[in-house]
């Protein structure tokens, strides 16, 4: 692999670290050359790292263009890694004169590169958000700045995150504490506690947030000290208001440090206060000394800091949360100590440099197989995913999650289109395209170039909830057959269709589909009924077998910010709206009673349709003597997963609660308001308390006496039967990747 490298050559700070670390250490694996486009320090210092440096400086933008073109079609490179503005152009116009795949990181947020002069905001500024959009990919260095991008409308399975690491096993040998103070001729007390900030003297950076702070502390305690590490615009404004603020004796500039270590060595408390932010350097190097860090909640700063946990965060602005965070560190010396050890030991779990390195890796060999791919595709999209999404409903996001995560296990590159309701949230979380599913126009136009339409996993060939989402679901399959898509519906539970007009729709449309995989028997049974023969049916199981639940420290933590004990003894319940819910809501309330007096375990209420599920279940626990707890935050597919994973048993009403629990051989109960959830309790054997329209207590209470007695049993059979229904559950994917690599005839 070869990799071309472009940057202005003119950077400091973490852009200029990120990427002369990262191109040396990617020498180590493939063959990478930087070109600086200005000569001086960066250059420079990318020779002294051992790095394949070319200075391309001719005078004009069209001879540098040609210059690197030469370049690039001499010594033969695959792939164009771009850094800012003046790299972007030129790369975007490399890209069109030789067809190479283009991918850029985004540093900073570069609408607010050059707030500072107005010259470069309407030149380079508006040139590089111009570039941006003609580049195919886009590399993040945070997860916040991968949002930012997706808000802006970059497509997001085209959108990499990376984040910024430091090789931590180096050896830095810092100059002592007592030796920095002196060359700089400061004197302070032995027990003096330093904060100190390293960044550019920018507006961006926030430092009238670092003097407003500092002023507040110091009134408390006096011999507070601040160190200010840096150089900028800024310096002589912020030297006035320091001295404004009387602070002379307690905050220091000390202009630009080009040693970072030396200063970080010398300080007790690690700050940033910048108003945006990707992912400072800063933050890492104070990690690897174990420095107590405070940081502002910007850029990707959360992903690595804890707050309260192994530092703290604060609002960006908010100088009073800033200097009472100072103020608890300074008076509790084990606490810095604390903090600075989990900093170091999360930092150098995850953004060590070797990490950073081994994901770029990754992300070149999926553009390169991306690029080859599309290269010699006619088609915009390889699926186009189709069903209820975008709605807030748990169990169609984890079908729709597992949908897509079982795909691109099999295919990595695969391209994407899910039809939402909430394209914006379906793309942040999904990594995929998305356009709202009542745009028919642009549905249709994409449908022309696209090979495989899904009608994605769930209930969706029904008219138990109205015939309005039939005829949209039929309609949906229809369009795609006549815009000349494969179509598959994967997955489904079919029925009830309980009119005869939409059973003959149905079967009319239904038996245009080129392949249906089935959750349960039941549905094939309906599919008989309709008389559906054309497609090639198989009965599977439901993607959501293959989910993987959250880590067990992020499901506790979830628990605790409701209130509960991570140990407590749970049974879970999960209920929804149905008919003539207030009799069903007296029984269940009572039942959920008989568990606590009987068994001493506490009900779960679990909301898989947020925030409707909510109000039912407030009903319930409102008709309880007994304590019980609930869900009331809307927690993701795999923090959802996590959360019943915590269970003892689950009662259930809806079934993605089941086939959560199920898939991790908790004990079920079933309470059936659909035959889609009497069908996945037949399929896995196991007990149904009745139709919730005819629930008797006294039979409920033996169904689940029935359930906990026998409740070793049951999950053996459950792991059992389970492992076979993930394994169904791939196969819905298999055969959708056979499709779309199948030839057109």
């Amino acid at each position: 692999m070869k990799v071309l490298h472009l940057i202005g050559g003119g950077d400091v700070g973490g852009a200029k670290s990120h990427v002369l670390s990262l191109v040396r250490e990617l020498g180590k694996h493939i063959n990478v050359k930087l070109i600086s486009f200005r000569t001086g320090a960066f250059a420079d210092d990318a020779r002294a790292m051992g790095i394949n440096v070319e200075v391309v400086n001719t005078g004009t933008i069209f001879s540098d263009v040609r210059k690197v073109l030469r370049i690039v079609r001499e010594e033969g490179y695959e792939l164009i890694h771009s850094h800012g503005a003046k790299a972007n152009m030129i790369a975007v116009l490399v890209k069109r004169l030789t067809g190479l795949p283009v991918v850029t990181t985004v540093h900073s947020d570069y609408r607010l590169d050059y707030l500072q002069n107005i010259f470069k905001m309407f030149s380079f500024g508006l040139i590089n958000m111009v570039s941006l959009r003609f580049i195919d990919f886009h590399i993040a260095v945070s997860k916040n700045f991968k949002t930012m991008l997706i808000e802006r409308k970059f497509s997001p399975q085209n959108i990499f995150t990376v984040y910024n690491g430091i090789n931590f096993n180096q050896e830095i040998n810092p100059l002592p504490k007592e030796e920095f103070l002196k060359k700089y001729n400061l004197k302070f007390g032995e027990n003096d506690v330093i904060i100190g900030i390293l960044a550019r003297l920018d507006p961006v950076k926030g430092l009238d947030t670092f003097l407003k702070a500092a002023n507040a502390v110091i009134k408390t305690n006096p011999t507070a000290r601040f160190l200010i590490a840096g150089d900028g615009p800024e310096r002589k404004s912020l030297e006035k208001k320091a001295a404004s603020y009387g602070l002379q004796n307690n905050v220091f500039f000390l202009g630009f440090v080009n040693k970072p270590y030396d200063f970080l060595n010398s300080i007790d408390i690690n700050t940033l206060t910048s108003l945006s932010e990707s992912f400072p350097y800063a933050i890492l190097e104070g990690s690897l000394l174990k420095k107590a860090t405070i940081s502002s909640n910007v850029g990707g700063i959360s992903d690595l800091i804890e707050s309260g946990i192994n530092g703290f965060l604060f609002e960006p602005g908010d100088y009073e949360t800033l200097a009472g965070h100072i103020l608890t560190l300074i008076n509790d010396p084990a606490l810095r100590k604390k903090m600075g050890e989990k900093i170091h030991e999360k930092a150098s779990s995850h953004f060590s440099l070797d990490n950073m390195c081994k994901t770029q890796l990754d992300i070149y060999e999926t553009i390169l197989l991306r690029s080859f791919r599309n290269s010699r595709s006619k088609y915009r999209y390889d699926a186009i995913i189709s069903g209820y999404y975008g709605f807030k409903n748990i169990g169609d996001d984890a079908m729709l999650m597992a949908i897509i995560d079982n795909l691109r296990m099999y295919r990595r590159d695969l391209r994407i289109l899910v039809l939402s309701r909430n394209p914006l949230e379906t793309g942040l979380v999904y990594n995929v395209d998305s356009i709202n599913r009542f745009n028919l126009l642009k549905i249709l136009l994409i449908m022309r170039n696209s090979k495989l339409f899904i009608n994605g996993g769930g209930s969706l060939i029904q008219d138990n909830t109205s015939t309005r989402s039939l005829i949209y679901y039929l309609g949906m399959i229809w369009l795609a057959k006549k815009m000349g898509m494969k179509v598959m519906i994967y997955a489904n539970g079919i029925g009830p269709l309980n009119k005869e007009k939409n059973r003959k729709l149905t079967k009319k449309i239904v038996n245009r589909v080129d392949v249906i995989t089935l959750r349960e028997k039941l549905s094939y049974e309906e599919l008989n009924n309709l008389k559906i023969q054309s497609p090639r049916i198989k009965v599977t199981a439901d993607p959501a077998f293959t989910i993987i639940p959250e880590k067990i420290e992020r499901v506790n933590q979830l628990l605790i910010d409701e209130g509960i004990d991570p140990n407590e003894q749970l049974v879970g319940i999960s209920v929804r709206k149905w008919g003539e819910h207030e009799k069903y809501e007296t029984t269940i309330a009572e039942l959920a009673d008989y568990i606590v007096e009987k068994y001493g375990m506490k009900p779960l209420f679990i909301a898989m349709h947020y925030p409707e599920d909510l109000a039912i279940i407030q009903n319930i626990t409102s008709k309880m003597k007994n304590k019980s707890f609930v869900i009331t935050n809307k927690p993701t597919v795999s923090e959802m997963l996590g959360i019943i994973g915590k269970t003892q048993m689950l009662i259930g009403m809806r079934l993605h609660a089941l086939i959560f629990a199920a898939s991790l051989g908790i004990p079920v109960v079933g309470m059936v308001y659909e035959p889609k959830v009497e069908g996945f309790m037949q399929y896995i054997n196991q007990a149904s308390a009745g139709h919730v329209n005819s629930l008797e207590l006294e039979h409920m209470k033996k169904i689940v006496d029935e359930t906990w007695e026998n409740r070793e049993a049951i999950k053996k059979e459950l792991e059992k039967n389970t492992a076979v229904l993930k394994d169904k559950a791939l196969e819905n994917a298999k055969i959708a990747i056979e499709m779309i690599d199948e030839k057109p005839l």
